[in-house]
């Protein structure tokens, strides 16, 4: 029987602990996560072809709210887009978790002290294991280059129906400050509406007071009279360019998993589609030692961050080839594509021609800077 300890409790550790549970119920496991509760304060959302059917199993027992369509709003273009979307909000994975864990199997408020390959110590308690993997959030990012995803979402509860009935994922019709911004929302029920002010900026300062001011606008003048605010969530998420994934592998023989091994999309940071695969990954594995998850994790990692190239070189152009005020004009020339071409982009499964077409007809930018974003170094 094989010991496993999962280090950090947050989307991708708490997935692949049920995972293991489900599938491999003899193996001694231990998540352990620092904070109160299971996930932090998230909401977490995939489009219906980012979790190929095959690996669905995971996300069972975890409440999610699923609309079968969505919508996007750009200054020259605005489409409803039928392809499904999901949202799992972090109170419901940490209500997964500890249904589908045994009390023995984890611990919260845990200070986690070190993680070595076969041991992790907890508040001077040295716990030692077949295998342990690393799940903590991202680690040091600097030797990559990066742009930043950064955002404040606030929960509202409406005394009347608010009126939206699809998610928006991206309206680019707002004031663009700070570079490319765009609103996010939600539509929870017909009283609870999720908004989120997103930012892809150069800089990770999130001024968190700036942002709720917005958002509290945007509320207000929306159909439903004056809300309540009922939660708030906020984050910096890295945005690649360029760099090598081995800056995140360098040290140790840990498995990783999460931000911290690299594991999600380049261009939207969504992390959910990595998380699910890795689960179903980790729960196939028939040595649960740390030396063999490393490997296996480690050569992944390397497989996508060569796959998803393409998604670095437009970040470039996202970040690199239009003025910051101008930016949202790469994703809206993007969103005149087939609704296909546009899942298989966010699946980040994106055929030869499908790379065509999204630079196809009319440049979004000028040639000139264009030509210059796509030539900086970044492999």
């Amino acid at each position: 029987m094989s010991r496993i300890i999962i280090a950090g409790g947050g989307l991708s550790g708490s997935l692949a602990a049920l995972a293991l549970a489900r599938r491999r119920p003899r193996t001694e496991l231990l998540l352990v996560e620092q904070g109160e509760t299971f996930g932090g304060n998230h909401t977490w959302s995939f489009f219906e072809s980012d979790v190929p059917p095959k690996v669905r199993w995971v996300l069972q027992g975890v409440e999610a709210t699923h609309w079968p369509a969505h919508e996007v709003h750009f200054p020259r273009r605005s489409r409803k887009i039928d392809v499904g979307y999901t949202g799992i909000r972090s109170i419901h994975l940490d209500d997964a978790v500890r249904a589908g864990l045994r009390p023995e199997q984890f611990r919260l408020n845990a200070r986690i002290q070190a993680v070595e390959p076969c041991a992790i110590t907890l508040d001077g308690e040295t716990i030692e294991a077949d295998a342990v993997i690393d799940a903590r959030g991202p680690s040091s990012m600097s030797g990559l280059e990066l742009g930043w995803q950064k955002f404040v979402g606030r929960y509202y509860r409406f005394p009347r129906p608010h009126g939206m009935s699809l998610p928006i994922i991206m309206d680019a019709t707002v004031e663009q400050v700070d570079g490319y911004r765009f609103i996010y929302q939600l539509p929870v029920s017909p009283t609870d509406l999720l908004i989120e002010d997103t930012y892809y900026s150069r800089t990770p300062v999130l001024d968190q007071a700036a942002l709720r001011g917005r958002i509290d606008q945007l509320a207000m003048r929306l159909g439903g009279g004056s809300p309540e605010v009922l939660d708030e969530e906020s984050g910096v998420l890295p945005i690649v360019l360029g760099g090598d994934v081995e800056t995140l592998w360098r040290s140790g023989q840990v498995a990783r998993l999460g931000l911290r091994g690299g594991f999600f999309h380049p261009t939207t940071s969504y992390s959910l589609p990595d998380a699910v695969a890795n689960a179903a990954l980790l729960a196939q594995q028939d040595e649960l030692t740390s030396e063999a998850l490393h490997a296996v994790f480690h050569k992944r990692a390397q497989q996508l961050w060569q796959d998803r190239a393409f998604f670095r070189l437009l970040n470039r152009m996202l970040f690199y080839a239009a003025e910051p005020d101008q930016a949202y004009r790469v994703l809206e020339h993007f969103y005149r594509l087939p609704p296909a071409v546009i899942s298989r982009f966010y699946a980040a499964q994106l055929s030869g021609f499908d790379k065509v077409r999204i630079f196809s007809g009319k440049p979004p930018v000028s040639i000139g800077r264009a030509l210059s974003a796509l030539r900086r170094s970044a492999a």
